[in-house]
């Protein structure tokens, strides 16, 4: 099969997917307020924001609730659901394209597709208690996400003998995990979680063997979108690395990622369409 199940809609396994990024959240580490004010969502905006990215040519749109950045205040369940199920149904009703939600939690996992999901992101790899299960009863692809700590601690000195043998190692136990639950390798894909966790030296490293991760049998997520490795390594601020966002996309997809997860979707899309028509040519 070259095509990827997502709820009602499929993706092609063929080509690199640029998964634009859409916060619900007052505190995200680079988008985070601006469409969420007043202890609400702005609908309006949300629906402004996700239909430019369609027309920019996303054909996944990520949408979260919790921001995972480091020292973020944490979210009740309630709370995450009080914004990302709204999202999803004026999207779902709206738009012709794969909604992911962003979330590790089994509540709303369990009710995503209800609401027009077609694909969880999980940056906890499925590792909250009912997790597994709530992904198994469903029909949804899964995106398993590598993370050192918590948030709150995960970038207090990430250590590692070998960063890429020890995240896909993580990765592919958790994939195990979800296959002996029932949940088909096809649906799983492997996120080695930049930044979450990991110095500079370590993000450099994981994305130069983004091949290691592909080869290993599962479709594979990057995302390096305005990266503090990018802080790190330039000098620039949040707002200005689009260069070196473009940079690592365009290395990713040249090394066979599924899906680049970015807020810049135009850009993007013009990088990953300039590295298909290369990878085309016989």
């Amino acid at each position: 099969m070259n095509k990827l199940k997502c709820g009602d809609r499929q993706l092609e396994l063929s080509k690199t997917h640029v998964m634009g990024i859409l916060n619900v959240t007052p505190d995200s580490f680079s988008d985070g307020g601006s469409l969420f004010t007043a202890n609400a969502i702005d609908k309006d905006a949300l629906l402004m924001r996700a239909q430019a990215m369609v027309l920019s040519g996303a054909t996944i749109l990520d949408i979260g609730g919790e921001s995972t950045r480091p020292n973020a205040e944490e979210v009740t369940s309630q709370q995450e659901m009080d914004r990302v199920l709204p999202a999803l149904e004026l999207l779902s009703a709206n738009l012709d394209v794969v909604l992911s939600v962003d979330t590790s939690n089994p509540a709303l996992i369990s009710v995503a597709a209800d609401y027009g999901a077609g694909m969880i992101n999980d940056v906890r790899a499925l590792e909250r208690e009912g997790a597994v299960e709530a992904v198994a009863r469903g029909d949804l692809p899964v995106c398993l996400m590598h993370m050192q700590g918590t948030p709150a601690t995960m970038q207090n000195d990430p250590l590692y003998k070998d960063v890429t043998t020890e995240v896909l190692s993580y990765l592919l136990s958790r994939a195990d995990v979800c296959k002996m639950n029932g949940i088909d390798q096809q649906r799983i894909i492997l996120d080695p979680g930049f930044g979450f966790g990991k110095t500079l030296e370590q993000n450099v490293k994981l994305l130069k063997d983004t091949d290691v991760f592909v080869a290993s049998g599962y479709a594979v997520l990057i995302g390096t979108s305005r990266k503090s490795m990018f802080g790190q390594l330039l000098g620039r601020a949040v707002d200005d690395r689009l260069a070196a966002s473009l940079s690592s996309v365009a290395y990713a997809a040249m090394k066979g990622a599924f899906i680049v997860r970015v807020h810049d979707v135009q850009a993007t899309c013009d990088v990953v369409k300039v590295i298909a028509a290369i990878n085309d040519i016989e």
